[in-house]
């Protein structure tokens, strides 16, 4: 079984349809969508449209993003729009013919039935952040839904689980690793990629708001290269130890 965590998608259909078509998921495979599946991009209906339909290829867990709160706010809630449309909403209504009114009641369904976090074994899947010495059930709305990561980043989550985030756009399709805390928002509808991590083996796909494939992305600069002067290292004393009697010993070796 594969657990891959899909990143915000904000109406970049094209983007998800590539990345699923490249995942290409399994029965027993498990999608977790981190949340903002609306908003900004260009067709969040269809958007909506895929997630429902991949129930019936696999297990999908799909998270809730402050931008179902604000369309469900509005729709529901009966709040005022501006502040929703002004940061991206409009996109949304227009994918849905015009009108809040033409939503699906499958689709409201499914944005009222969106989980606030999941946890496993091993990971915490949030929308947002988190505060680390506060279990999740007890994470306020504005923490898991509203607030950007800060610098710097929070400290460890007191379960010990490793937490995979989005919301926070990072530059460049670069996926923040800091080891505790992953956050795969790589910016998509602003010229970035979408971003799945299979959370067992650390693979990465990456497909941009066209569909297409993006280069693999940079994850973890300190990371990449540590192993990089790990390998040189390595390279250094299969190939210089023991090389005539002034050679230093493969262990003091230094390149």
């Amino acid at each position: 079984m594969r657990r891959i965590a899909i990143g915000d998608i904000h109406g970049c259909a094209k983007a998800l349809r590539g990345l699923i078509d490249a995942i290409d998921p399994k029965p027993q495979d498990q999608l977790i969508f981190l949340g903002d599946y609306i908003d900004r991009g260009p067709d969040s209906r269809d958007v909506v449209d895929q997630v429902i339909a991949l129930r019936d290829r696999c297990n999908v867990v799909a998270l809730r993003g402050n931008h179902e709160i604000m369309l469900m706010g509005v729709v529901i809630g009966g709040l005022d729009d501006r502040v929703w449309l002004d940061n991206g909403g409009q996109s949304t209504v227009a994918s849905y013919g015009g009108s809040t009114e033409k939503i699906p009641a499958e689709h409201l369904s499914f944005f009222q039935q969106l989980s606030p976090f999941y946890e496993t074994p091993t990971e915490i899947f949030a929308h947002a952040n988190y505060v680390h010495d506060l279990a999740m059930h007890a994470q306020t709305d504005m923490t898991l839904f509203w607030t950007h990561l800060p610098s710097p980043l929070p400290e460890p989550h007191q379960s010990g689980k490793r937490v995979i985030v989005g919301h926070t756009p990072q530059p460049e399709n670069r996926i923040l690793d800091a080891g505790h805390l992953v956050c795969i928002d790589t910016y998509c509808f602003g010229g970035g990629c979408l971003t799945a991590l299979d959370i067992g083996s650390g693979d990465v796909v990456q497909t941009n708001r066209h569909g297409h494939l993006c280069r693999p992305p940079l994850i973890s600069a300190a990371h990449q290269a540590l192993k990089l002067g790990k390998n040189i290292t390595e390279f250094c004393r299969k190939r210089f130890a023991g090389k005539g009697p002034s050679a230093a010993p493969a262990r003091k070796l230094e390149c």
